[in-house]
């Protein structure tokens, strides 16, 4: 049987706009995972380029770190079993182009040409990003 483990999820500033965070929700809790904590807010530049540490001295990453700083933000930890590679596979691709009907993505977001930024949500992609961003977004939890 597969570990019970969490990820965090963000309903990018795209997302919360446009009115889609019951959507993202529900679907997630449709699947079948539990939210542990939840907490809307406009994210610090600091705070971003910690999140996306990985990706620094990239091209995209100044205009990804303004972008996400642009308005309300909803930091989601859900929990399940298999829950990393289950809501990613929600998520769908991260180009809203190719992103599968069905998907989040694939649903719910638009091609704004910004570089995949614009794509309604983040999901950690491993159980090493999980723990980090969890405890980077929610430090009682990490």
């Amino acid at each position: 049987m597969s570990e019970l483990r969490r990820t965090l999820v963000l309903v990018k500033p795209d997302g919360v706009r446009r009115g889609l965070v019951g959507q993202v929700l529900g679907r997630i809790e449709t699947k079948g995972y539990h939210v542990v904590a939840a907490e809307l807010r406009t994210a610090e530049p600091g705070l971003l380029a910690e999140h996306y540490a990985e990706h620094a001295g990239k091209p995209f990453v100044a205009s990804l770190i303004e972008f996400m700083a642009s308005g309300p933000v909803l930091a989601v930890v859900v929990e399940g079993y298999r829950v990393i590679e289950g809501v990613r596979a929600l998520c769908g691709a991260t180009d809203p182009t190719v992103a599968a009907p069905g998907s989040i993505r694939g649903d719910l977001a638009a091609d704004t040409g910004a570089e995949a930024m614009e794509n309604i949500v983040h999901a950690s992609d491993s159980p090493q990003s999980a723990d980090r961003e969890i405890a980077l977004w929610f430090p009682a939890l990490g």
